[in-house]
């Protein structure tokens, strides 16, 4: 498998060589950059500042998976998305919903922004490295 970054004239180049010289029934993807790590790092931090917070959500302290969970899903909606509540395997109700595998990095940018929103918006002081 091969993987090009299209940045720059000569990496597109090289994509369309490949392109042409790829035998009959291969497939091409062209997708947008994913999230990358320090905004992953950035969203968890956040979730992880949400729970040391203390605040509460249905009644109870959250951990930052849980808001983690929480934010995602609010985010996809604020957005114009819809999530599915399913009833899952052992008759528990169980969210499918976007994941952060899959988020590209606009959406990522888009979601930190939401989450950092909430937070001031509840009073909730977000780390330095945040």
């Amino acid at each position: 498998m091969k993987f090009y970054v299209l940045a720059h004239p000569q990496a597109r180049q090289n994509a369309i060589r490949a392109l042409n010289e790829a035998p009959d029934g291969y497939t091409v993807t062209i997708d947008e950059p994913k999230l990358t790590g320090q905004q992953r790092k950035m969203f968890y931090s956040i979730c992880g500042d949400l729970q040391r917070s203390g605040l509460e959500w249905a009644g109870k302290k959250r951990h930052k998976d849980e808001w983690k969970i929480l934010m995602i899903s609010a985010h996809k909606i604020a957005t114009g998305g819809e999530t599915e509540v399913i009833e899952g395997i052992e008759g528990e109700m169980v969210q499918i919903r976007e994941s952060m595998a899959t988020i590209g990095k606009k959406r990522a940018n888009s979601l930190i922004e939401y989450t950092l929103a909430f937070c001031a918006d509840k009073g909730v002081r977000v780390s330095a490295h945040a």
